[in-house]
């Protein structure tokens, strides 16, 4: 079978029904593929750093002094890393396409919820042929990234509240240590920082299959969407986010 493509924005010519026209679909702006890359590395190097701050030496012992110190000014940095980009992603959250603002994460309609069923039955491999085709994110998908992002929040509130503590009487500690006892105190804040970074392996684990098997199975161009910023997809194939 033919298959020919069409530049975007270009007209698309009519072919014999043996061949296949693709027309380009931009799906993610810069800012937006660069934050998803920037994320996912300060993510990797906040959970091993943080290991190894939770319990130093847990791989044996190292040579060389100050390495607990060298440890939390990776971890630090790492952190601002992702809230710069927690921010880009905010901002974009209200300026950029229709696959990337607000309404596209959240299951905010009927529908939505009608087709989150059908495709936790598609990723069951029951009765794949119903399930609804997207462009951006479908309904599982717009759930397990919100539910990151809540993740991800909780972990940089509770990180800068330990991380107030280191003095007591700076501008930190007096603008958020009030959410300390409000959150149970100290061992509680220490608890859900120490408890939440499992999230994250379990995420990436799903995230990286899901996307492989979308991309090996039905041939979405998932993961190339997220470095070229979209995917060609079939003329006339019906989408619901199109």
């Amino acid at each position: 079978m033919r298959a020919r493509f069409a530049a975007p924005g270009a007209a698309v010519a009519r072919l014999p029904s043996s061949a296949t026209t693709y027309r380009w679909v931009q799906l993610w702006h810069w800012p937006l593929r660069m934050m998803h890359w920037v994320a996912a590395l300060a993510i990797v190097v906040l959970f091993w750093t943080g290991l190894y701050l939770g319990r130093p030496y847990f791989m044996g012992a190292v040579s060389g002094s100050f390495v607990v110190q060298y440890a939390r000014l990776i971890h630090f940095i790492a952190a601002g890393a992702l809230v710069a980009t927690a921010v880009v992603r905010f901002y974009w959250l209200f300026v950029g396409d229709k696959y990337e603002r607000w309404r596209a994460l959240l299951p905010v309609q009927k529908k939505d919820w009608k087709n989150l069923w059908m495709m936790i039955r598609f990723y069951l491999f029951i009765h794949p042929e119903q399930a609804p085709k997207y462009l951006g994110h479908n309904p599982l998908q717009q759930l397990s990234y919100t539910l990151t992002y809540v993740v991800t929040a909780a972990m940089a509130l509770t990180g800068f509240l330990l991380y107030a503590q280191s003095n007591p009487s700076g501008r930190m500690m007096w603008s958020i240590g009030w959410m300390i006892p409000i959150l149970g105190g100290n061992q509680i804040v220490r608890l859900v920082h120490h408890i939440l970074p499992w999230y994250y392996p379990m995420f990436v684990i799903m995230h990286i299959y899901l996307a492989t098997r979308n991309d090996s199975l039905e041939r979405t161009g998932t993961i190339s969407s997220i470095v070229s910023g979209g995917r060609f997809i079939p003329v006339g194939e019906h989408h619901v986010d199109d």
